[in-house]
Protein backbone atom coordinates (compact mmCIF):
# COMPACT_ATOMS: atom_id res chain seq x y z
CA UNK A 1 0.00 0.00 0.00
CA UNK A 2 3.21 2.27 0.97
CA UNK A 3 4.49 1.98 -2.56
CA UNK A 4 0.67 2.83 -3.74
CA UNK A 5 0.63 5.82 -2.34
CA UNK A 6 4.24 6.64 -3.28
CA UNK A 7 2.88 6.48 -6.66
CA UNK A 8 -0.20 8.23 -6.53
CA UNK A 9 1.54 11.10 -4.73
CA UNK A 10 4.72 11.11 -7.65
CA UNK A 11 1.62 11.13 -10.61
CA UNK A 12 0.08 13.86 -8.85
CA UNK A 13 3.14 16.32 -8.39
CA UNK A 14 4.18 15.27 -11.54
CA UNK A 15 0.99 16.04 -13.20
CA UNK A 16 1.68 20.01 -13.65
CA UNK A 17 4.71 19.96 -15.44
CA UNK A 18 3.32 17.16 -17.99
CA UNK A 19 -0.05 18.89 -18.37
CA UNK A 20 2.00 22.35 -19.23
CA UNK A 21 3.78 20.79 -22.01
CA UNK A 22 7.04 21.28 -20.54
CA UNK A 23 8.01 17.19 -19.87
CA UNK A 24 8.60 14.31 -22.19
CA UNK A 25 5.82 11.71 -21.89
CA UNK A 26 8.16 9.22 -23.96
CA UNK A 27 11.44 10.36 -24.94
CA UNK A 28 14.91 9.08 -24.08
CA UNK A 29 16.97 12.83 -23.14
CA UNK A 30 20.22 11.05 -23.82
CA UNK A 31 19.16 9.75 -26.81
CA UNK A 32 17.71 13.65 -27.79
CA UNK A 33 21.05 15.01 -27.22
CA UNK A 34 22.43 12.62 -29.25
CA UNK A 35 20.52 13.33 -32.04
CA UNK A 36 20.70 16.95 -31.66
CA UNK A 37 24.69 16.87 -31.70
CA UNK A 38 24.89 14.64 -34.85
CA UNK A 39 21.57 16.62 -36.63
CA UNK A 40 20.14 19.83 -35.65
CA UNK A 41 23.96 21.62 -34.43
CA UNK A 42 24.00 22.53 -38.12
CA UNK A 43 21.37 25.23 -37.57
CA UNK A 44 20.52 25.19 -33.57
CA UNK A 45 21.63 26.45 -30.71
CA UNK A 46 20.55 26.01 -27.21
CA UNK A 47 21.53 29.11 -25.23
CA UNK A 48 20.62 30.69 -22.15
CA UNK A 49 19.62 34.33 -21.29
CA UNK A 50 23.33 35.07 -19.87
CA UNK A 51 24.55 34.19 -23.69
CA UNK A 52 25.80 30.77 -22.18
CA UNK A 53 25.76 27.62 -25.02
CA UNK A 54 24.15 25.07 -23.52
CA UNK A 55 23.91 22.65 -26.55
CA UNK A 56 24.94 23.27 -29.99
CA UNK A 57 27.97 25.46 -31.27
CA UNK A 58 28.87 28.87 -30.89
CA UNK A 59 27.93 29.83 -34.24
CA UNK A 60 25.37 31.79 -36.14
CA UNK A 61 22.28 29.76 -36.19
CA UNK A 62 19.95 29.24 -39.16
CA UNK A 63 16.95 28.05 -36.99
CA UNK A 64 15.72 29.72 -34.02
CA UNK A 65 17.73 29.41 -30.53
CA UNK A 66 15.67 26.71 -28.95
CA UNK A 67 16.36 27.56 -25.39
CA UNK A 68 13.02 26.76 -22.89
CA UNK A 69 10.81 26.41 -26.27
CA UNK A 70 8.72 23.91 -24.56
CA UNK A 71 5.36 25.53 -23.42
CA UNK A 72 6.10 29.06 -25.02
CA UNK A 73 4.57 30.34 -27.77
CA UNK A 74 5.13 29.24 -31.66
CA UNK A 75 7.56 31.51 -33.52
CA UNK A 76 8.79 33.31 -30.05
CA UNK A 77 12.33 33.05 -30.19
CA UNK A 78 13.74 36.78 -29.68
CA UNK A 79 15.28 38.15 -33.04
CA UNK A 80 14.90 34.90 -35.22
CA UNK A 81 13.06 36.25 -38.61
CA UNK A 82 10.64 33.26 -38.89
CA UNK A 83 8.75 32.19 -42.29
CA UNK A 84 5.08 33.38 -42.49
CA UNK A 85 3.19 30.14 -41.89
CA UNK A 86 4.78 29.67 -38.68
CA UNK A 87 4.41 33.32 -37.59
CA UNK A 88 0.87 32.90 -38.59
CA UNK A 89 0.26 30.18 -36.68
CA UNK A 90 2.28 31.74 -33.25
CA UNK A 91 -0.08 34.76 -33.90
CA UNK A 92 -2.87 32.78 -33.44
CA UNK A 93 -1.31 31.80 -29.94
CA UNK A 94 -0.64 28.15 -30.47
CA UNK A 95 2.33 26.84 -28.11
CA UNK A 96 4.82 24.32 -28.50
CA UNK A 97 3.85 20.53 -26.78
CA UNK A 98 5.23 17.82 -27.04
CA UNK A 99 2.90 16.50 -29.54
CA UNK A 100 3.22 19.65 -31.76
CA UNK A 101 6.40 19.62 -31.79
CA UNK A 102 7.34 16.13 -32.50
CA UNK A 103 4.34 16.38 -35.65
CA UNK A 104 6.22 19.48 -37.15
CA UNK A 105 9.72 18.01 -36.88
CA UNK A 106 9.07 15.02 -38.87
CA UNK A 107 7.33 16.98 -41.56
CA UNK A 108 7.14 20.91 -40.96
CA UNK A 109 5.52 21.84 -43.97
CA UNK A 110 2.77 19.44 -43.96
CA UNK A 111 2.44 20.63 -39.85
CA UNK A 112 2.33 24.05 -41.08
CA UNK A 113 -0.63 23.16 -43.84
CA UNK A 114 -2.77 20.94 -41.67
CA UNK A 115 -2.36 23.37 -38.33
CA UNK A 116 -3.38 26.53 -40.46
CA UNK A 117 -5.85 24.30 -42.98
CA UNK A 118 -3.72 26.06 -46.05
CA UNK A 119 -2.48 24.28 -48.81
CA UNK A 120 0.08 26.55 -49.48
CA UNK A 121 1.69 27.35 -45.85
CA UNK A 122 4.94 26.17 -46.27
CA UNK A 123 7.97 26.22 -43.58
CA UNK A 124 11.55 26.89 -43.80
CA UNK A 125 12.78 24.03 -42.15
CA UNK A 126 13.94 21.46 -44.79
CA UNK A 127 14.99 18.57 -42.83
CA UNK A 128 12.94 16.12 -41.57
CA UNK A 129 13.49 14.11 -38.68
CA UNK A 130 12.57 10.20 -39.75
CA UNK A 131 11.24 8.06 -36.90
CA UNK A 132 9.02 9.37 -34.23
CA UNK A 133 10.86 7.95 -31.39
CA UNK A 134 13.69 9.83 -32.45
CA UNK A 135 11.16 13.29 -32.70
CA UNK A 136 10.13 12.11 -29.13
CA UNK A 137 13.98 11.85 -27.88
CA UNK A 138 14.87 15.53 -29.25
CA UNK A 139 11.46 16.65 -27.19
CA UNK A 140 12.67 15.30 -24.39
CA UNK A 141 16.22 16.54 -24.40
CA UNK A 142 15.45 19.82 -25.42
CA UNK A 143 12.68 20.25 -22.50
CA UNK A 144 15.36 19.80 -19.92
CA UNK A 145 16.51 23.81 -20.97
CA UNK A 146 13.57 25.42 -19.19
CA UNK A 147 14.39 29.59 -17.98
CA UNK A 148 12.80 28.31 -14.55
Amino acid sequence: MKNFTMAAAFAVLAAPAFAAGHASSQGDAAAGEEQFNRQCVACHVVQDASGEILAGRNAKTAGPNLFAFAGRPVASAEGFRYGDSIAEVGARGDVWTEESFVEYVQNPTDWLRETLEDRRARGKMAYQVREEAQAYDLYAFLSTFTAE
